[in-house]
């Protein structure tokens, strides 16, 4: 990529020695571009004259589009190293060399004017200068230029971007201990980085939203995130995370552990009868359990509507009814206390008769037995019509007259037929039967 219309090379006392030496020795740099060298050396010491001061540079023109030098821009993180490549498309072996932000060579060909020992020859060839630089810093950011010695010389720059990554993360809670349902503030700083951070909050795995403000102090940068969170019981024991989002470091966070007081939660239960009616006569026994931050220390038991019986027996968290009665209804409390409130858990007794239950028992076993005696005779029935129907339906049309009686001792038919209607003069005989 060709940068500007005008730029300048250095010519010191030392690279021109070192240039001619080149050419003498390695056959490098030729006769031409030699005397080329020399010609702009004289129009630069004809400016100096005439401007009365001494300049360092010989100015040309113009870049032409599709010049031979390539380079890339080079992102390093502060303390890292940064390897800076210029390198030569059709390579002519003309000099390469390579100029700091300030135009100082800090390479000409494999030769290192610059005393700065952290810059390191990596490789020199005819179509390539590649220079390390160790342990880089903020005032090693900037344009460095790749020339290359033709006609007309050629000039592409670099630039060298330094990040520095978030020197401290800290997170700075409003309070330690909160109290379920107050609003508390937490920041999270991140100092003395660049670029800016970008600070992100979460609450165990959900993301919160915080308000982010930059502070530009010189080239760097501090960044502070406010969080408002309004914490509860649920949120006792679990991390408020800030993460940064820094292009020069990955999975950079700090965390800070919530932890919220909040009033006694309680809870009744009862022990004995384990199922089933609390009956006149039979035992009560009820447990009060009470969790708090902090843990309860004051627990009692209370008759809401009426005075606590004598018989009633309270030990601890438990209460106990030896011989209930009617007189033991009415609703039963356990209150627990702690520094931050009080709560209270009620169980409503009502005391039922000795044997109620029992007859309810009876009953449906009674309800069982004649539920259980009908089927059975409605099953019998159906069993009867069955086999009736079925004997029935086999005998069906079949009977006896006595209309021809006497045919049967007939020698012939017409001795029968004779017999047959001797017999239906005799209209009182005539019977039929049906089996």
């Amino acid at each position: 990529m060709v940068h500007g219309r005008c730029s300048v090379v250095p010519i010191e006392p030392r690279v021109r020695a070192l240039l001619n030496s080149s050419v003498k020795d390695r056959n490098v740099v030729t006769n031409q571009q030699d005397t080329r060298l020399q010609q702009r050396q004289r129009a630069s010491k004809n400016e100096q004259e005439l401007n009365g001061k001494f300049l360092h540079f010989v100015r040309f023109d113009e870049f032409r589009d599709g010049q031979n030098l390539v380079t890339e821009d080079v992102t390093v993180v502060e303390g890292d190293v940064a390897t800076i490549s210029c390198r030569v498309k059709n390579s002519d072996d003309s000099v390469i060399q390579l100029l700091n932000p300030n135009r100082q060579t800090i390479y000409f060909r494999d030769f290192r004017p610059l005393k700065d020992s952290r810059f390191q020859l990596v490789n020199f060839s005819n179509s390539e200068l590649r220079v390390s630089l160790t342990n880089v810093s903020i005032s090693d950011e900037g344009r460095y230029f790749c020339q290359l010695y033709t006609d007309p010389p050629q000039e592409i720059y670099t630039t060298i971007t330094v990040l520095v990554p978030p020197r401290n993360l800290v997170i700075d809670i409003q309070k330690e201990i909160a109290v379920e349902g107050e609003e508390i503030e937490l920041n999270c700083t991140a100092m003395a980085s660049r670029p800016a951070t970008t600070i992100r909050w979460f609450k165990g795995n959900k993301e919160l939203t915080g308000k982010s403000e930059v502070e530009q102090w010189s080239d760097m940068y501090t960044v502070t995130s406010q969080l408002l969170l309004k914490v509860g019981r649920e949120d006792d024991g679990v991390p408020v995370i800030c993460l940064v989002d820094h292009p020069a470091v990955k999975d950079l966070q700090t965390q800070r552990y919530l932890e919220v007081m909040y009033k006694p939660q309680v809870r009744v239960s009862q022990n004995y009868p384990v199922q089933g009616l609390t009956r006149e006569g039979e035992p009560l026994e009820l447990t009060c359990a009470a969790f708090g931050k902090p843990q309860p220390t004051d627990m009692r038991w209370l008759r809401v509507d009426d005075e606590m019986p004598q018989h009633v027996v309270v030990s601890g968290s438990n209460l106990l009814i030896s011989n209930l009665n009617k007189t033991d209804n009415g609703t039963y409390r356990c209150e627990a206390s702690n520094a931050v409130g009080k709560s209270h858990a009620d169980y409503m007794l009502f005391v039922y008769d000795s044997r109620a239950g029992e007859e309810g028992s009876i009953r449906s076993v009674d309800h069982a037995v004649v539920g259980g005696v009908v089927a059975v005779v409605v099953f019998a029935m159906l069993c009867l019509l069955i086999i009736l129907g079925r004997y029935f339906a086999r005998h069906k049309g079949t009977y006896f007259t006595h209309e021809a009686k006497g045919a049967d001792d007939a020698a012939d038919a017409d001795t029968a037929i004779i017999n047959a209607e001797g017999g239906q003069n005799n209209s009182e005989e005539k019977k039929e039967y049906f089996i």
